[in-house]
């Protein structure tokens, strides 16, 4: 009976054993797939955009993702306004993001009302203002003040944007180039994605807008930016959010935006790099 018993006993505690190891084994499963979620979440980062860094963007965003195995997860908005998926009303209303990339001014103001980290804070590109004409067209010379006047008064037809770019066209440029007067009965601001379409339509002769804006459109050739004592510039730069899940992941991402490595293809949209082109 002894023996019989213990044979039992042996059996029972064999495959009690058993699964006791297969829980084991499957618990480490569990952990395990749990664990890999959380690094398939580590591995995601999160970006609020507007659209003047979009371009550039569109490029890098895969060759960031090919060299880090980070997946950018990507979120496009107005940089102000009261729209419903403008990036100041999405974070106000508690949504996260790890990095945010929008003009410099609506950045400063994010860091303003505490939702970007101030230190965090790095300029990618500026945009230069430029000059359209339709295609096919002569080219006039803007090398300098002198003879961006000249071209001025000399055209029939002049178009540009109703955002600060225009505002800064109308209110500044003109009156520096001491045309204002002459040139009222002949420019006039429009919206701002209607500027080079209006060249290409012909429906006006020039038009001046950032040069981002100006380089995709078809039908118009890009005459160069303003001269440089006539020139503003827009920035734009990135920040991380301070809700950020992934900060780490955010600040790969700005780093690499602002690194010799990104500049030719920022170039390549009309921007500025800030940062130099490495040697080839």
């Amino acid at each position: 009976m002894q023996v019989r018993t213990g044979s039992s006993d042996r059996y029972w505690g064999a495959a009690v054993t058993t699964g006791k190891l297969r829980i084991r084994a499957l618990a480490f499963c569990v952990a395990g797939a749990l664990l890999g979620c959380g690094a398939a979440l580590a591995d995601e980062v999160k970006v609020m955009i507007s659209g003047g860094f979009a371009s550039a963007y569109r490029e890098l965003g895969p060759q960031f993702e090919e060299a880090t195995g980070r997946k950018l997860i990507t979120v496009w908005g107005a940089a102000a306004g009261t729209a419903a998926n403008a990036i100041p009303v999405r974070l106000a209303r508690g949504e996260w993001a790890d990095v945010l990339i929008v003009v410099g001014y609506a950045l400063d103001q994010q860091i303003n009302a505490g939702t970007v980290l101030p230190a965090s804070k790095v300029d990618l590109a500026r945009s230069p203002i430029g000059m359209v004409v339709r295609e096919g067209t002569p080219k006039p010379d803007i090398s300098s003040a002198d003879a961006l006047r000249r071209a001025l008064l000399a055209a029939k037809s002049i178009v540009y944007p109703d955002d600060p770019t225009g505002v800064y066209v109308g209110g500044e440029l003109f009156w520096r180039l001491g045309i204002a007067g002459r040139m009222e009965s002949k420019s006039r601001m429009i919206p701002v994605a209607q500027v080079a379409d209006a060249v290409a339509n012909g429906n006006a002769e020039i038009g001046i807008q950032q040069v981002v804006e100006l380089l995709p459109v078809k039908g118009v050739t890009v005459v160069g930016s303003l001269p440089a004592e006539m020139q503003r510039y827009t920035m734009f730069s990135g920040g991380i959010a301070t809700n950020a899940k992934n900060p780490a992941g955010a600040e790969a991402l700005i780093h690499f935006l602002s690194s010799p490595d990104a500049a030719p293809a920022i170039a390549r949209t009309g921007l500025e790099p800030l940062s130099a082109t490495p040697a080839k």
